[in-house]
This record gives C-alpha cells, structure tokens and sequence, in this order.
C-alpha cells in the first residue's frame, strides 16, 4: 500500500473495490496502464471479421468490464499529474535524444553521427535582482550559508526592489528568444566557414533537442544538444570545417549578439525591456563514452529527459490554470512563487496579447517545455507509434490472428468517452499498482547494471 495513512472514507472504498466480484480484471486494466493516475475511460465495442467469409473472428465489449468501462492511460506528461505516464514520457524524450547522439538504426539515423559535432549548451535567464544561494566560495550574501533543500534558495533578497514584472516577461518571451538564437547561429557558423547562408544550407544542416527547466528563482533555462551534420541530415557528414570549436565559438558570438534579443515596449508604468539571454552561458562538448567527462550521450539524454516530465510547480505553483489569486491561498504557494504568479495578473491587461494571465501557473511561459529540430532524430509521435504496433501485434498473436493477413481482416469499433479518474479507493490501489511496477523495473535495472559490470571485470 502507498505510505499514508488513508481516511475512513478511502479506507471504506478500498476495501469495496479490493472485494469487488471483478477486482481482478480492474486490477489487470489498471496494470496495463502502468498504474495511471487519471485513466481514461471508455465505453464501446469492437468486432473484427474475415472480409471473404464474413466469419467474426473476435468480439469485444466493455459491458463486460468493471463498471461497463476500459481504462486507458491518460498520457500526461506532468509527473505532478500521473507519475506512471511521466515515466514513460521521459523514456520516450531520452531515446528521442539519444538517438540523435548515437544513432538509432531503427529510424535511419546510422551510428556515425557520434562523429559530428556536437555540444550540450544550457541559456540562462539576466538577472531580476539578488536572490538567496549558494556560492562556490563563501556564505550567500545574506551572510548565510544554506544548506541543500533551504526554501529560501532562489527567493528575492529584497522583495521590494526584485524586478518581478521583468521576470514573467523575459518568461513569456523566452520561446521568441530562442527562434532569434537558432536563427542567428545559423549565421554565426556560415561566416565562420566562409560561406553564405544560402551555400551553408548546401553544405551542412544545424539541428537541436532541446528541453526548458525553471529555475528556484522562477525564471526560464534552456538546455539544449546542437549538432552539425550534413546537408541532408545525420545520414549525411559534416563538412571538413565543421568542428566543435567552430560551433562553440559560434554559440558564444550568437549569445552575445544584439540580433539575439527581444524587445518589449513600455506600458503604462511599465518601462520599454530588451531582453537578451543571461551572461552564465555554458557550452560543453558532448562525448559518446565515459572518458572522465559527466556529458556522455547518456548523461544529457538522461539529463533532458527528467526536465521533460517537470514544469514550473518545482517553483511550489500550481500545475494547472488559476481562476482566481484566491486559489493560492490553499495551496502553500511560497511567497516569492506568488508574487510572480500576480505579476503575471497586475501585467495581464497590459500586454493582452501576451496572456500574462492565462500562463500565470507557467510564470508567464507560453513557449513548448520540449522541442527539436525537424532533422535531429526521430519524434515523439513515432515512438509512440511503435509501442502501439507492438502491443497491436501482442494482442493478434493473443487472439490468433498473427497469422492472418491484416487485409484480411475487417474491424469495426464504435468508443465513447465516459470520463476520466479513479475513486478514492481506486486512486490509493493504483498508486500501489504503480509503485510495485517501479520497484520492479529499478531490480531489473540494478540486475543489469551489475551484469553489465560483471563482464567488463572479465
């Protein structure tokens, strides 16, 4: 059972569904969804049938099921919302990530793209005012030296003088800052070749993955894996002048650029704001095996893919839209978290086009968490594609049509929705459900693990 002790109301519903007549089979569907918080429910049928014969070959109704309903994973990609469907997110993310670092057969992208130039770059936010932390050297300007899990990290020294406003603008337009960097870089490594960017674009191709992740002090960083193929993409190499230094040299001289800026007009008493990316700019190269460095292939891919589950409630926000300011007052929002949530609503009809208030949960951030380039790997959509195929082709074989041809077979289905949940019971079962799942993979995961270093002392 989860750790928590559950109210006589949860307890009471419990223990109905754990002795319901149907249990096991409720028990199966929500297995099957990796332990979903917040499945899907479904209602409806399938029949699939031989197109000559006119034969029903397999008949499928949820009249059968526990309430008259299939359950579906909900596919959340918020670990605050569903831990289960967060996991699987974030091994799609990482596979999509490495796979444009080490190649992935499977989807065309040969392994000779380890080869390229590649770097892990992290763009960070200026500076909205002294905010409480952790020095390499030294106590924190307060004279404090905080330990690790402080809530005062991150929050405003001087709450009266911290330029909030600022800080839920740069949020909002840091998606229009990163359009402005990808384009300028593109410039950036073309006069570094020599070259036009009309004959760059014939002699090699920039591509990224790149992820968003928010800091204590609530602003924006971005992470982000850049790499120089070809003109046609990985399959293609990089011309001879294509090098890591290059592309370094060229983030550096794209950050610091004036193009790469966005300016936001004054309003009210709003003064006018050109913001550029802060000066803690990092770029490191990325290596495909453990040679002392911590940026391997893995490491970035496993870096990128646990911000691709998060968002801004790592702030202490809310993970969904707020009605009201009065929403907060329940919710332990901290006090610096909050006065950048009514930043976004004091500046909302200031900006109407900007929806200050419509992405105060996301501090003013209206931009995608995770994006790539078209040519960097696979996609998500892709991925998901071939797990269904496989559980598809699972499911033949368990009905003994694998070894039919699939034109052969016509099928019909007719779903509705009819909502989405668990009840308090359900809720507290499924997250044992989840949880078993979790230990079960982590053993697997540590068997191989040691395997793996079993073989390399041999």
């Amino acid at each position: 059972m989860p750790d928590l002790l559950l109210d006589p109301t949860t307890l009471g519903d419990l223990l109905r569904v754990a002795s319901a007549s149907d249990y096991d089979r409720w028990h199966e569907q929500i297995r099957r969804t990796g332990g979903c918080a917040d499945p899907i429910h479904l209602t409806g049928w399938a029949i699939a049938k031989d197109k000559v014969t006119g034969e029903t070959l397999h008949h499928y109704s949820t009249e059968n099921e526990p309430g008259g309903r299939l359950r579906l994973a909900c596919g959340n990609r918020r670990a605050t919302r569903c831990p289960s469907c967060a996991w699987t997110y974030a091994g799609d993310t990482y596979h999509l990530i490495r796979a444009g670092l080490a190649g992935d057969d499977r989807r065309a992208i040969p392994a000779t793209v380890r080869d390229h130039p590649r770097v892990f770059v992290t763009l960070t936010a200026p500076s909205f005012g002294h905010v409480h932390n952790r020095p390499d050297h030294g106590a924190c300007r307060c004279g404090t030296r905080h330990l690790a899990d402080d809530p005062a990290l991150g929050t405003a020294l001087d709450p009266a003088s911290y330029d909030y406003a600022g800080a839920v603008l740069f949020n909002n337009h840091a998606g229009q800052l990163w359009q402005r960097f990808t384009n300028r870089l593109r410039r950036e490594v073309a006069a570094r070749a020599g070259l036009t960017q009309r004959a760059l674009k014939e002699a090699a191709r920039l591509s990224y993955g790149k992820v968003a992740e928010f800091q204590k002090r609530g602003a924006l960083h971005f992470h982000a894996v850049i790499r120089i193929d070809g003109p046609d993409g990985p399959g293609t190499p990089p011309p001879s002048w294509a090098t890591v230094d290059l592309l370094t040299d060229a983030i550096r001289a794209t950050a610091a650029h004036s193009y790469t800026s966005v300016s936001v007009p004054a309003a009210d008493e709003q003064p006018a704001r050109t913001f550029r990316w802060g000066t803690q700019l990092d770029v490191r190269p990325v290596k495909a095996f453990g040679d002392g460095s911590d940026i391997t292939e893995q490491a970035v891919a496993s870096y990128v893919a646990k911000y691709a589950t998060k968002a801004a409630e790592s702030t202490g926000t809310l993970d969904r839209r707020i009605g009201e300011l009065s929403e907060l007052d329940g919710h332990q929002v901290p006090e610096h978290t909050r006065r950048l949530i009514e930043a976004c609503k004091r500046l909302d009809p200031l900006y109407p086009d900007r929806r200050l208030w419509a992405w105060a949960h996301m501090l003013g951030f209206r931009g995608h968490f995770s994006s790539k380039s078209r040519r960097y790997s696979t996609t998500l959509g892709a991925l998901r594609q071939t797990r269904a195929d496989y559980r598809a082709a699972q499911e033949r074989q368990n009905l003994d049509l694998d070894e039919r041809e699939p034109d052969t077979v016509l099928v019909l289905a007719d779903w509705q929705y009819a909502g989405h949940g668990h009840t308090p019971g359900e809720s507290a079962l499924a997250a044992t459900i989840a949880r078993d799942l979790w230990l079960n993979r982590e053993t697997a995961r540590e068997a191989l693990l040691e395997l793996l270093a079993d073989e390399r002392e041999c």
